[in-house]
């Protein structure tokens, strides 16, 4: 009996322990991992907003290096042009001052006079407006196909075309002067705008050919393929389709092309000798006394008067570039 009843009692007390001890025990144990996995989970919940404020920060700060650097360049680019206007308009007691000043004391427009009475500025922005202009239209005009081919059709020869554009850059105005001189010599073409002219498309060429092809390569191919499926011809292709989405590219391309030749001064010293048919940037040295003292004054408001041209002129072909882009977007 007493066997019995241990037995008894031993299987009561475990199944009594079962619930009371291991019965609690589970429920304990669910307890205590469900405390622990709270206890897990809450690090998590909570790390996350640490995470992604640190991410924030991070992201702020690294934002505004960006902008302050940005800030940095543009100052740094402004300075000079902001100089040369408040130097443009200060008399010459300022201009020989110890004490510069940003703001002129006393305004004038004596400089500009001066400046137009010493030397032909009108005659001379003629003739680099004249250089300019033409060298970056038959630049277009002869690297927008080339571009297309080099965009659309690439191989080897393609491929080392394009190299060539790029190092072709790379090389110093001065390993070129003198054999371009002999040929435009022998062509009878020294001293002339229409050498010139030649001189400055060969030498805004490569670029305009590198710049334009990166164009012609942003444009969709499969835009091509579906005129073509609808039945128009490749010279209507080019003229419907391609030539649009290429328009913000070309005027860009030209843009700088017109700047280049509009500022160049090298090439134009050395082929050009009548005043006559000197273009600006020359014309400026002349401001330069025998002693190499500069005519502070007059030479500041003839550099701002030349400059002015090419900076307004891309803000107004800046609008139309961007326009011109989201115009020839490619939705799908």
């Amino acid at each position: 009996m007493s066997g019995t009843h241990d037995s008894g009692t031993d299987t009561g007390g475990t199944k009594g322990s079962g619930p009371d001890g291991h019965g609690r025990g589970p429920d304990g144990d669910g307890t205590k991992e469900g405390s622990r996995t709270k206890d897990l989970g809450t690090p998590g919940r909570g790390s996350a907003p640490r995470r992604a404020g640190g991410g924030t920060a991070r992201r702020t700060a690294t934002r505004t290096g960006q902008y302050a650097a940005l800030l940095g360049y543009l100052v740094f680019l402004a300075f000079p042009f902001l100089w040369l206007i408040s130097t443009a308009f200060k008399p010459p007691r300022e201009l020989g001052s110890m004490h510069p000043t940003w703001i002129p004391e006393a305004p004038t427009l004596e400089n500009f006079r001066q400046a137009f009475a010493q030397q032909p500025l009108p005659a001379a922005a003629g003739n680099s407006l004249l250089a300019a202009a033409v060298s970056a239209l038959i630049a277009i005009v002869l690297a927008t196909p080339m571009a297309y081919v080099l965009g659309r059709y690439r191989n080897r020869l393609s491929r080392a075309a394009t190299g060539w554009v790029v190092i072709s850059q790379a090389f110093p105005l001065v390993l070129v002067i003198i054999p371009l001189f002999l040929i435009l010599k022998g062509l009878h073409l020294v001293d002339s705008r229409t050498g010139l002219i030649m001189v400055y498309v060969v030498w805004s060429l490569p670029f305009a050919l590198w710049m334009l092809t990166g164009y012609v390569r942003a444009v969709p191919p499969e835009l091509e393929e579906a005129a073509a499926v609808d039945g128009a011809g490749r010279l209507r292709t080019l003229v419907s389709v391609t030539a649009p989405l290429l328009a913000p590219g070309i005027v860009a391309t030209a843009l700088f092309s017109f700047i280049t030749a509009w500022n160049e001064f090298f090439f134009a010293l050395v082929l050009l000798k009548s005043p006559e048919k000197q273009t600006l940037p020359v014309v400026l040295t002349h401001f330069l006394g025998a002693e190499g003292v500069a005519d502070l004054g007059p030479l500041a408001a003839a550099a701002l008067l030349a400059t002015l041209p090419s900076l307004l002129l891309f803000a107004v072909i800046q609008r139309r570039i961007t326009g011109g882009m989201l115009a020839g977007a490619v939705k799908s």
